[in-house]
């Protein structure tokens, strides 16, 4: 037997940006929009195809065709790390956070679905899986809603048989205590409330607004200052009323954010998303962080890719299923994971993560 057909390489790389909009105009905290952006990344082996990929610019698929394409093509494909490896050491002089990262996360995502493939193996069954599931929360309850809106969304949530739920706060911080309570009344008391300023508010303006939420029994504050404030988060957990969790992370990019804002007694609960910490191999550097810190970790959107991988990570508490995102991976992809009980389980059925690109339906999106 040949070498070449005893280690199969990566023969091709490719990249594709397709820009959904929205369903209706949509703002958190901080930031208004009206679509968003998802940079797909194909790795190819003879016959087969993995997937993956990124929330955010269409500059991120430019990355993957030119230094990830080169970095990735001919490598083993059996050796996922090392071709996570070559990946950052061609990155040297693009600078590490931000869009880098993000395409090396979808690459490296559309790596381990190729080896799972190749394989003929559910992703989880390469991976190895400590949990049979894992909880959600729904999350949406953006500021552009009206209250109405606010409550059907969450309501409904709740009715499915979801735990927890998730609103956004911070753009009018005078009527959000409001909002909160007219959340609570449509979920009803045995359901967890969470909220998430997306880092709108002052350190002292977080605390005492806190105290409002805790009225109506909110357990989790999500960055209520920057996440690059890790004083004014250390502040504001240090402050916050008894039960509720002080969170941030999902901004981590690379393996030293993480540890800078556990070392800084920030959080309660770090967050990561698989989209732009780098994809799969760092995420699991993440939650041996967490082990390591007895911190307990919560994943960040893209519910398709965090059903298959979050099962596998020891820390993980639950995950969010975020409206935006639950949309846009049924539209473009077959075998998008629907929830159970309030929680999504991994692909056992197929290999790798189970999904396949319904390429005509994506085309019109394309960018």
């Amino acid at each position: 037997m040949s070498a070449s057909a005893r280690q199969p390489t990566v023969q091709e790389l490719s990249a594709q940006a397709y820009t959904i909009p929205t369903d209706r105009p949509e703002s958190d905290g901080t930031l208004e929009w009206d679509s968003t952006t998802l940079v797909l990344a194909t790795a190819t082996a003879g016959a087969h195809k993995g997937l993956g990929w990124t929330y955010g610019h269409q500059a991120a698929a430019t990355v993957i065709g030119t230094d990830l394409r080169s970095a990735v093509t001919g490598r083993d494909v059996d050796d996922v790390p090392g071709s996570w490896a070559a990946m950052i050491a061609a990155l040297r002089n693009n600078g590490r956070p931000g869009i880098s990262s993000m395409a090396v996360a979808a690459v490296d995502v559309a790596l381990w679905d190729l080896k799972a493939k190749l394989h003929s193996v559910p992703l989880i069954s390469l991976l190895g899986r400590f949990h049979p599931a894992v909880p959600i929360y729904g999350s949406g309850g953006f500021t552009s809603y009206s209250d109405d809106e606010l409550q059907e969304q969450l309501g409904g949530w709740a009715s499915s048989g979801m735990q927890m739920v998730k609103m956004k706060v911070g753009r009018d911080p005078h009527r959000d205590p409001a909002r909160v309570r007219a959340a609570r009344e449509a979920i009803g008391s045995e359901t967890q409330l969470f909220v998430d300023a997306n880092g709108a508010y002052r350190p002292a303006e977080a605390i005492a607004i806190a105290a409002r939420f805790a009225e109506h029994d909110v357990r989790w504050l999500e960055e209520p200052v920057s996440s690059d404030d890790l004083a004014g988060l250390r502040a504001v957990r240090e402050r916050a009323p008894v039960g509720m969790a002080i969170a941030a992370g999902e901004y981590g990019y690379d393996l030293p954010y993480f540890e800078r804002m556990l070392s800084a007694g920030s959080v309660d609960v770090l967050q990561a998303d698989v989209t732009r910490c780098a994809g799969i191999t760092d995420l699991r550097r993440v939650d041996a962080l967490c082990r390591a810190r007895s911190a307990p970790l919560s994943l960040h959107c893209s519910p398709t890719l965090h059903a298959n991988v979050g099962p596998a990570l020891e820390t993980l508490v639950h995950m969010e299923y975020f409206h935006d995102h639950v949309r846009i991976e049924e539209l473009l992809f077959d075998g998008a994971p629907q929830p159970d009980g309030g929680a999504l389980a991994p692909n056992t059925e197929r290999p790798g993560l189970g999904i396949e690109l319904r390429a005509a339906d994506a085309q019109r999106y394309a960018v």
